[in-house]
Formats: structure tokens, C-alpha cells, sequence
């Protein structure tokens, strides 16, 4: 369901018409820009989001913190490079980019440097990276476990505030202990990414939630969480695995209810959560996971809510969350940046003044 970004969002409007977006002529002014392109069905759209909350109040997506992970772009980047992929995202109103790799194949050669300017260039601000943890098998391996320095040494190089991994904590096994372990790796990665200015964070699926096999009343998520430094390691919660999550591991091993909310253990710490996957799915019990993926606004996800009461939370006064779409296998990876861009865009507080 992709909505009009223009009559949902004046700032976005603003900074759309300013990058020259749908082929404005220059000089046209934001106002033009929307009655050109608000159609009567849109216009019948903002109406219906009046009577739902959206297109009034505060925009519940802070501003300057939408960003995209590109491994959702990988078949664009792979056949047309890094120029046009980011052209595109400068178009739909996009701010950031998250990498998974530096080159996810791309077409012709490019160094760390021309990335950073290329991105700059499109307005884009890298601001973190997927790294493997760990390979046992090869000692060569860009990983954290293998290759700290050179991954810590690329991450400089691109400016990036965040370095990461989206592998799961499994690396000494499922045990309480096994996850005490890969802790103390985190641990480790965390503080050098620290001593360079830039946080370390782990990106969950849903197996992080489920239970240790030595003790299954433990959440290994909890394990995670209780032994990694807080002041080093961070977390980037995929929204939507952490939900199938909850559909899949709400019971112990045993049966017995254990129920849990993805919301609260951002709300708990917030400050641990500087990164978020905004990544939606239509609610399906069944399936495994209970949801199927789907574009970001599509699905049942409640992204306002979700966002509203995150960017309540500050530290200091200063807001410090940024929120990066993704899906997995996208059945037009544009369709989704610029209907995901949109949607968010779109969410509003429920009435002026919320």
C-alpha cells in the first residue's frame, strides 16, 4: 500500500523538491511540487489517513535517520554499481546507507574512499556495516575473529559510527555457557571498535530469542544481553525477526508459557539500540515464523507505535536512533526502497500537539 511521501510530509517534500525528484524544473517550490503531483486519489488518501492518525501531528520518523540496508539492493548493486543504486536512494528521500560487504559484487572496481565520496555525493551517510564473526576454518577470513584490525581498519576508512555482524552468537554452541563465551568475543570487538570511536553491535534473527539446551528456562537473548558491556557492545534489533521470534519462542521447550515483547527490551535500554532493521511481514500463524515478509507498510508490523514510543526515549536531551529498512528477497528491490521510504514517512502522532 504506497502512499504519497509529498502530501504526507512537508519536510520530506522539501528536501525531495530540493534534490530535484520527478524531474521538477529548477526553481519550482515545494508547494508546486505538491499540487503538481497530488492527485484526487491521494487527496482522497490524506483524508482517510486524518480519520487514522496519519498526515497529523509530529512526523514520528525523526528527521536525517532513514536509512536502507543495502543488502536489500544487492541484484541493482551487483549489475549497475554503487552510482546508480545511490542516485536512486537519493531520490526517495533516503539518509543513510547500512553495507553488507563493500563491494555485494558491484559492477567495475571501487576503492573504500570513492564509496565514501560516492555516498556523500548523493547526500548519503554511511553509518554502519554487516562483518562476518567469525570463520574457524580460515584463518584469512574477514571477520571480527580472524581479522579485527582490517575490519576495523575499513570501517575508519568509511567514516562509518557503527561495525557490526549479523551472526548469531553460536559460535561456542546453545549452552549458557557457549553464549558466556561468545560474550567475551563481543566483549573484546566492542572495546577496539571504542578505542576508534565507533560502537560494535550485534543484529539479531529470530534464534537469538530461543532457549539454551543445558537450561531451558534461559533466554539466550537474555544471556547475551547480561554478559556483554553495555558500554561496548550495542544492539541492532531486526524488528521483524525479533517479532517471529516472539511467535515462535513465547513457549519454553516444556510447553509453558514465556511470553515476551520486542518493544520492551528496547524501552529497558534503550541506549543499547542505536540501530534498528525496519523490515515488515503480513501475520501468518501457518508458517514457522508466523509472519511473511513483505515491503515495509504492507504487512502488520505497527510501525508507529513501534517508532513513537522509541524516538520518546532520549539520552540527554539528544535523539540517537536510526532506522534502516530491509527485506530479504524483495520482488523489486526499488518498489521496496521507495514504498518503505514512503510509508515511514507517512506515519504521524494521532492528532497535532501528541
Amino acid at each position: 500500500m504506497s502512499r504519497n511521501p509529498l502530501s504526507a510530509d512537508p519536510e520530506l517534500a522539501h528536501r525531495l523538491s530540493r534534490r530535484g525528484m520527478l524531474g521538477v524544473a529548477a526553481g519550482a517550490t515545494a508547494a508546486a511540487l505538491i499540487g503538481a503531483t497530488t492527485t484526487p486519489a491521494a487527496a482522497a488518501g490524506t483524508t482517510a489517513d486524518a480519520a487514522t492518525g496519519k498526515g497529523r501531528g509530529r512526523p514520528v520518523l525523526p528527521p536525517g535517520r532513514l536509512g536502507i540496508q543495502l543488502y536489500s539492493l544487492r541484484d541493482k548493486v551487483s549489475t549497475a554499481g554503487f552510482a546508480p543504486v545511490f542516485a536512486e536512494l537519493e531520490k526517495y528521500g533516503y539518509d543513510e546507507i547500512e553495507f553488507a560487504g563493500y563491494t555485494q559484487g558491484s559492477a567495475g572496481a571501487i576503492t573504500l574512499a570513492q564509496l565514501k565520496r560516492l555516498a556523500r555525493d548523493h547526500g548519503l551517510r554511511p553509518i554502519g556495516s554487516h562483518v562476518g564473526y567469525y570463520d574457524d576454518n580460515s584463518p584469512n577470513a574477514y571477520t571480527f575473529a580472524q581479522n579485527l584490525t582490517k575490519v576495523l581498519d575499513d570501517a575508519e576508512a568509511l567514516g562509518l559510527k557503527h561495525i557490526g555482524t549479523a551472526s548469531g552468537p553460536f559460535r561456542y554452541g546453545s549452552t549458557v555457557d557457549g553464549w558466556k563465551r561468545a560474550a567475551e568475543d563481543f566483549n573484546t570487538y566492542g572495546e577496539a571498535a571504542r578505542k576508534r570511536g565507533m560502537k560494535f553491535y550485534q543484529h539479531n534473527h529470530a534464534e537469538e530469542f530461543s532457549f539454551a539446551t543445558d537450561k531451558p528456562n534461559v533466554r539466550l537473548y537474555d544471556v547475551l544481553l547480561a554478559e556483554t558491556d553495555p558500554d561496548a557492545v550495542y544492539l541492532e534489533m531486526d524488528i521483524y525477526w525479533a517479532y517471529c521470534a516472539q511467535f515462535r519462542f513465547g513457549k519454553r521447550p516444556d510447553g509453558t508459557p514465556a511470553p515476551f515483547e520486542p518493544l520492551d527490551y528496547v524501552l529497558r535500554q534503550p541506549h543499547r539500540y542505536p540501530l534498528f532493521h525496519v523490515k515488515d511481514g503480513v501475520r501468518d500463524e501457518n508458517t514457522r515464523d508466523g509472519y511473511r515478509m513483505s515491503d515495509v507498510g504492507d504487512g502488520d508490523i505497527d510501525y508507529k507505535k513501534f517508532l513513537s514510543k522509541v524516538t520518546a526515549r532520549t539520552h540527554n536531551g539528544r535523539r540517537y536512533h536510526h532506522w534502516q529498512t530491509e527485506h530479504d528477497n524483495p520482488a523489486e528491490s526499488y518498489a521496496f526502497a521507495r514504498k518503505s521510504s514512503e510509508h515511514l514517512h507517512s506515519l504521524r502522532t494521532g492528532r497535532c500537539g501528541d
